[in-house]
C-alpha cells in the first residue's frame, strides 16, 4: 500500500470533496483521484461514493479511514524517532483539550512548547471528552485532558486533579444588558454554598449532551432524585457567559472559565454544595501506541501549566 496514496485518501475522507483534499495538499485534482483510483484498484474496493456535493467513504472507506490515520500517525512517529537520532526532538504532537481548559492552558502550553521544543509541531484541538476519548483511540490525537474519563484497556489516564464546579450569575451591580421585558434571573449574593438540591430549581444555560459537565451535573442530581431545569442548551464557553451576563440564566463553569473571560467582573461565582460539585480531569493517552519523546516532553509541558499540575510532576519523580 503506498502511503502517499493513503494519505490523499484520509484527507478526502476527512474533507469531504476532491476540490478541497487538492487545494489542501497542493496537488492537481486530476493527479489526486488518479492516486485514489489506484489505491481502490489495489485493494479492489470502492473506498469514496462521489456525488455532486462531493465525496463520501464507503463502508470499506469508512473502515480504511480508521485504519489509515493510525498507520500515518505511525509513520510519523517513525520519522519522529529516527530525528532523535540527530539530537532534536522534532515531529508533531496533537493536544486535545476541553474548551473550559483551553482558555485557561493553550496560551502558556504553546508559550513553552515553542521555547523547549523550536523544532517540534504542536496542533491544539477543541472538543468533547467523549469525541476526544474517541481521536485519542484511532491516532488523530496524542495527547488529552479528559473530564469524567472512564477507564479503559486502550487509554492510559494519569488523573490529575478534581476541578470545583461554581453557580455563574450575572453580578447584581453590573450594568443589565437584557432586553426590556426579559426575565433576568438572579440570586442575592451569600458566601455560603448553593446547596446541590436548590441547583435544580435554577433556569440553567448548559452545553447540549454529551458534554462532560451536563453529563456530571445530571449525574449528581440524578442522584438526589432530580433533574436540571435547562432554560437554554448552548454549546460554547464564550456563548454560554455572554447570555449568563444578559441576566438570561446561570450557568455551571470551573472558576478559571469565568478568569478566562475578560470581563470576570460582570459576574458573581457562588460554591455549590454539599456535596461540593467537582469533575475529575485526567491526562489520556493510547495505551496502544508507545509514546515518542516528544510526546513525552509535551506531557511534562502540559502537567506544568495545568492547574495543580505541578503537584503531578512531583508525585511521578518520587
Amino acid at each position: 500500500m503506498d502511503l502517499k496514496q493513503l494519505g490523499y485518501f484520509v484527507r478526502v475522507a476527512e474533507l469531504g470533496s476532491f476540490t478541497k483534499a487538492a487545494a489542501a495538499l497542493q496537488v492537481a485534482q486530476p493527479a489526486l483521484s488518479r492516486q485514489v483510483r489506484l489505491l481502490e484498484v489495489e485493494l479492489r474496493q470502492s473506498l469514496l461514493l462521489r456525488n455532486g456535493r462531493g465525496a463520501v467513504p464507503t463502508e470499506a472507506g469508512q473502515l480504511l479511514l480508521e485504519h489509515g490515520r493510525g498507520i500515518l500517525h505511525q509513520v510519523e512517529r517513525a520519522r519522529e524517532e529516527l530525528g532523535r537520532v540527530r539530537g532534536t526532538l522534532a515531529g508533531r504532537v496533537a493536544i486535545g483539550l476541553p474548551p473550559s481548559l483551553a482558555r485557561l492552558v493553550a496560551v502558556p502550553l504553546t508559550r513553552r512548547f515553542r521555547q523547549q521544543l523550536p523544532q517540534a509541531r504542536l496542533s491544539i484541538t477543541e472538543g468533547l471528552s467523549v469525541s476526544m476519548q474517541d481521536a485519542l483511540l484511532n491516532g488523530r490525537l496524542d495527547l488529552a485532558l479528559l473530564y469524567n474519563a472512564q477507564p479503559l484497556p486502550e487509554l492510559e489516564l494519569q488523573p490529575l486533579f478534581d476541578e470545583e464546579l461554581m453557580l455563574v450569575q450575572a453580578h447584581p451591580e453590573a450594568e443589565p444588558h437584557a432586553p426590556s421585558g426579559a426575565t433576568s434571573p438572579t440570586l442575592a449574593p451569600h458566601p455560603a454554598p448553593l446547596p446541590l438540591a436548590e441547583l435544580a430549581q435554577l433556569p440553567l444555560l448548559i452545553p447540549t449532551r454529551p458534554n462532560a459537565l451536563r453529563m456530571h451535573v445530571e449525574v449528581e442530581l440524578a442522584k438526589l432524585g432530580l433533574r436540571p431545569r435547562i432554560a437554554l442548551e448552548i454549546d460554547g464557553v464564550a456563548a454560554i457567559l455572554d447570555l449568563v451576563a444578559d441576566g438570561l440564566g446561570f450557568a455551571v463553569l470551573p472558576r478559571h472559565a469565568v478568569a478566562a473571560s475578560g470581563r470576570p467582573a460582570a459576574f458573581a461565582m457562588r460554591a455549590i454544595g454539599p456535596p461540593a460539585l467537582r469533575i475529575p480531569v485526567a491526562l489520556a493517552c493510547s495505551a496502544q501506541r508507545p509514546s515518542t519523546l516528544t510526546q513525552r516532553a509535551a506531557r511534562e509541558l502540559i502537567l506544568q501549566v495545568c492547574p495543580q499540575g505541578q503537584n503531578t510532576l512531583k508525585a511521578l519523580a518520587r
